[in-house]
């Protein structure tokens, strides 16, 4: 990986791993990966249950930008941005 790609994946670890600490409920931190399906299950879901739901999606996003910001810059380059794994 050349140091462009490496910074930018980085700054994308910090940003994923805060959008979805902070507003996880949304699936933002989703669609700053690309990954646009998981992110609108999640936007939908908590919007059609008028937010009912989003205490559920609210955790799942806390869980996922915890493990954002704790895995190294490798683990998750090669985890959500090569590999493209969707979900936790």
């Amino acid at each position: 990986m050349t140091n462009t790609q490496n910074s930018n994946a980085n700054s994308k670890k910090i940003a994923c791993g805060i959008c979805g600490i902070l507003i996880g409920c949304l699936g933002i931190h989703k669609f700053i990966l690309g990954y646009n399906t998981e992110g609108l299950v999640m936007l939908l879901v908590s919007i059609l249950t008028c937010f009912i739901a989003a205490p559920v999606m609210g955790i799942i996003g806390l869980i996922e930008g915890i493990i954002y910001l704790t895995k190294s810059d490798e683990e998750f380059n090669s985890t959500y941005i090569a590999a493209k794994k969707g979900w936790f």
